[in-house]
């Protein structure tokens, strides 16, 4: 286990099965939420025990305190501020950010209700997620059914990449699967929604295409990593 020096983001890692000292591949992928050079400011993982990705998509109240624990190491590493390499983390948003003094962003969820107002009242967003069947409205923090309405939800749940980031051990994220799902899925919910005015990624694998996803949609495109960007602005001192 490294300390950082400097002032870092900490991230809650999923378990992925591999030998200890194993490197892992998504470390080393452009626009990944755990690669070091995707940001201008270090990072430093810590692992959710028993949080395979199968059971964090799903929702299970018995990771919150694992959820905890890892946020406080992360602390005592030096971090300044907390996220989480799975959007569905957000069921533990509460309890994490009551129990560490630092500002916490389990997912990218939490930026929807200031997305809506971005737009103008007849846009919609585009919230495009690993598995829709598990992404309940609940999740969303809007409570307005006007709000909820301009909210369309697709997941990729059927499609190759899904599958493999099921599997355990954790294989390493297939980037061409990753596209082609991602770009499936919005061509679907444009062709059903012309309104949609905006894309929102929940799965933190996503902003590894997003680049290539806004060439070809030519719309803004929100994830995780912007958000980790706006959280250490916000605290970094130089």
């Amino acid at each position: 286990m490294t300390t950082s020096t400097r002032p870092s983001l900490g991230v809650l890692e999923l378990e992925r099965g591999l030998p200890p000292g194993t490197e892992l591949v998504a470390q080393r992928l452009p626009g990944s939420l755990i690669n070091p050079a995707t940001f201008d400011f270090p990072i430093v993982l810590e692992t959710v025990e028993g949080a395979w990705a199968d059971v964090a998509v799903a929702g299970n109240p018995a990771l919150e305190s694992a959820c905890i624990a890892a946020a406080r190491r992360l602390v005592q590493r030096g971090a300044v501020a907390i996220s989480a390499n799975c959007g569905f983390f957000i069921r533990h948003q509460a309890a994490v950010a009551a129990a560490v003094n630092v500002p916490v962003a389990m997912s990218s969820l939490l930026l929807i209700p200031t997305l809506l107002r971005d737009l103008p009242p007849a846009a919609k967003i585009a919230l495009v997620t690993a598995d829709s069947k598990n992404l309940g409205r609940d999740l969303l923090g809007v409570k307005d059914p006007g709000d909820q309405a301009r909210i369309v939800i697709g997941g990729i749940e059927g499609g190759k990449y899904y599958k493999q980031a099921m599997q355990r051990p954790l294989p390493p994220p297939d980037l061409a699967a990753i596209e082609s799902d991602v770009a499936g899925c919005i061509e679907r919910l444009r062709a059903a929604h012309p309104e949609i005015a905006a894309i929102l990624f929940e799965c933190t694998a996503f902003p590894m295409v997003a680049a290539s996803i806004r060439r070809m949609t030519n719309l803004p495109i929100h994830d995780i990593t912007s958000f980790c960007r706006l959280m250490i602005a916000s605290v970094r001192l130089s």
